[in-house]
């Protein structure tokens, strides 16, 4: 029986009991079901107060919304409230999206708190790909190099920085409209974008 077929026929409160009776199978069978479905992302476990386990399987489990703030206060000493508005639904966020994402915000908060991510950045390929679509490749980068500077990051693939890198003739790109930076000019310099803040205000995150 597929998984989906079996979701199914439990879908609602289910225990290792009701779906060894409902599917005809044994225990050790009904646990790896169980566990199968819930790789899959259609079920949560559950202790009752008397200490039961129950499992709640519905195909719903699976469209959870994920928020760009979960991920980012995962991660970084500094706490955002989270907003359901940018809930996404069918996906698995990662710290790649999240940067884009606050990078998006022009918040300049949110864009702090989104620097220790560059730590968890595992697929460079595809955040030069999420930040192209986006327009903000340099910014990005530049805010690599804060990053670097100041807290633990990982080493950024170097065709990310090749790739990203600005033109002779590209013009200077504010990341947040107005803001520029006193204490990272040459980072501004080099990759023509300037940085919303100094190295205190990177206090918080280290």
């Amino acid at each position: 029986m597929k998984i989906e077929e079996m979701v199914k026929k439990l879908e609602g409160v289910q225990t290792v009991e009701s779906v060894m009776a409902l599917l005809g199978v044994t225990k050790q069978k009904a646990i790896y079901y169980l566990h199968r479905m819930r790789k899959k992302g259609y079920l949560k476990a559950k202790r009752t107060s008397l200490k039961k386990r129950v499992y709640n399987i519905s195909f719903e489990n699976k469209l959870e919304g994920g928020s760009y703030y979960d991920i980012i206060n995962q991660h970084s000493p500094m706490k955002l409230a989270a907003r359901d508005t940018y809930k996404v639904y069918g996906k698995r966020l990662t710290p790649e999206d999240a940067i884009v994402f606050a990078v998006k915000t022009k918040s300049l908060r949110t864009i702090l708190a989104s620097l220790p991510l560059f730590n968890h950045v595992k697929d460079w390929p595809s955040l030069y790909r999420s930040a192209r679509k986006e327009g903000v490749e340099r910014e990005i980068g530049a805010l690599y190099d804060v990053a670097r500077k100041n807290i633990k990051v990982r080493r950024m693939n170097r065709h990310y920085r090749a790739n990203a890198a600005p033109k002779i003739k590209s013009e200077f790109h504010f990341i947040i409209e107005g803001m520029k930076s006193k204490d990272y000019k040459g980072i501004e310099n080099e990759w023509k974008v300037y940085i919303p803040f100094n190295k205190i205000d990177l206090e918080e995150i280290k």
